[in-house]
Formats: C-alpha cells, structure tokens, sequence
C-alpha cells in the first residue's frame, strides 16, 4: 500500500523568502510522525501545500496514493488548522453536520463522543471556551473517517486533561491504521505519540527519524563504590563520566542495581537518563553536533 503522505523536493518562496526550500519527507499508513521546529521554520507552509491551500513552486505530493493536484486525493483527508473559527450561533452538533455534508459523508456524532462533547453537542459553539472549540476542531477533522489525519497545533488551547485526551486519541488512531502529521511546539507530547519526527529549520529539513535515532539510546549513569571485577564484569561495558558509569540501560535497572549490592558494591547514585527531544531540538536549530 502507498504512503499516506509523499512530499518530494516542495519550495515554496513568498517575495524575498524563501518560506520551504527542498522538503522531502513521507507519513505511512499507521504512523504518526511529528513536524517540529521554530515558528517561521516553514512547518504550517508545508502543512498548506499538502493539503492543496499552497501552491508549491517546485516539487510533488502525493496523497493517499494520489496526485496532490487531484481533488480526490483529498476527500480521505481530515484536517485541523491552527487558527479556525465557526459559526456561533450553530451547536456543536450542526456544525458537525455541516461538515459531514460539506465532506459528502453520513453525519456522525460518536466524534463528538470521542472528544469529549458528547454532553455539549446541543450548546451553540459561541458559548464554548477555547479548548472546548479545540475539542469539536477535532471532531470536525474526524467526521469524514480519514484515513490521513493533519494536526496544526491540535492542543494549544488544552489543559492538561485535554491533551491527554488528545494523546489517547491519536494513539487509537494508529492502533486503527491511521495516518497522521502531527505539527506541535508541545515537544513532550511528540516524544510520547511520535513514531518518527522531521525537524524543519529556515524551510529545510533539518533531521528526521524515529526518537531512537535522533536521541540515542537510553543509558543509565552509576556513581558506584567497592566495584571489584565480579561486579565490573555484571555491569558490562561502559564509559566514564568523571565519577560516573555511562552505560547502556539494561532491560532492568533494578534487578542489575540488586546483583551488584550482593557483590558488595556501594551503590551513591542511579540516573537513567537520555538526551530529551527539546535539547536534540535546540542543538540543531543553533547548530550544534549531535
């Protein structure tokens, strides 16, 4: 089966900037990746071109395993941008309706259930707080049973319930083999759902792939005491930090941190650590070595 997303070599220049510049990048049917960045990288510029509302200078897209030109290629496509607005005056449950016919789709109000306005779908939208309008963004971009879901900013207006609500979300949405693009400065909340990540900086991409190969592994530091080699042998290899024993985390921390107190060793310090997504994030942006 084609990718859900293929975008091959996009620029897009508004008068002196030059806004994308080369990105090439793919989405599979099932993942979700991440699109990161500072604002004016380029993110929601690439986001408008895949979706039709950007007319690239240069390059391809590919949607559902049709042309980017090709209207149908979008009518599986469910989309919430960063700044929407509906009609006041209609209940949440009317403007869902609208856009299940605008989408040529039976309406279908469990998406109000799964974003949690089950219980509001009778209130007009011009009484709801801003992370309520987020919510029914949300069942809007969900109405037409995508199968390639894009996501600007989908939890900028959430407390924290909300976002989790929102996690969860995405997740069964990939359980289900739905694709989704996922553009969000909530770096935690990419690391807890991504499967891959691309990092755009000055409109190209500046790093991509999956968490394990942006971050490295995991590691674990030891500031240990009495290690003798029964114990060096256990612990295995490693590097050194000034005091502290850099190596690889084992499948489990404490099984390895009881072995060693029975070989007599002093355990002062366990940190099981990994360089975070914002620090990888940062690095490049300000050019930094990986």
């Amino acid at each position: 089966m084609s990718a859900a997303v293929w975008a091959s070599g996009l620029r897009k220049r508004y008068r002196k900037r030059q806004a994308v510049d080369g990105v090439s990048f793919t989405v599979d049917r099932g993942e979700v990746v991440g699109l990161l960045g500072p604002n004016g990288a380029g993110k929601t510029t690439v986001i408008k071109t895949l979706l039709g509302l950007v007319r690239p200078d240069a390059g391809e897209v590919m949607l559902l395993g049709r042309p980017g030109t090709d209207p149908r290629s979008r009518a599986r496509v469910g989309y919430l941008p960063e700044l929407f607005r509906y009609q006041p005056w209609l209940t949440a449950a009317e403007v869902l309706r609208l856009h299940a016919r605008l989408a040529g789709v039976a309406p279908d109000e469990e998406c109000l259930g799964l974003v949690g306005l089950a219980d509001r779908a009778g209130d007009r939208v011009g009484g709801f707080s801003k992370g309520m309008q987020q919510r029914l963004g949300l069942a809007v971009a969900l109405v037409a049973r995508p199968e390639l879901v894009v996501l600007d900013e989908p939890t900028s207006a959430l407390d924290p319930i909300g976002r989790a609500d929102v996690r969860d979300l995405l997740l069964s949405l990939r359980e289900r083999g739905v694709a989704v693009l996922l553009n969000s400065h909530l770096i935690g909340e990419v690391e807890r759902v991504c499967d891959r990540v691309v990092i755009l900086d000055h409109g190209q991409v500046a790093a991509s792939g999956t968490l394990t190969e942006l971050l490295g592994e995991h590691t674990v530091r030891l500031r240990l005491g009495n290690v003798t080699a029964a114990a060096a042998s256990r612990i295995g290899h490693f590097t050194r930090d000034g005091e502290m024993l850099v190596l690889p985390a084992p499948p489990s921390v404490p099984d390895l941190v009881a072995d060693l107190v029975k070989l007599g060793v002093e355990i002062h310090a366990v940190e099981p650590s990994r360089v975070s997504l914002e620090d990888r994030l940062l690095g490049i942006i300000r050019g930094e070595s990986a």
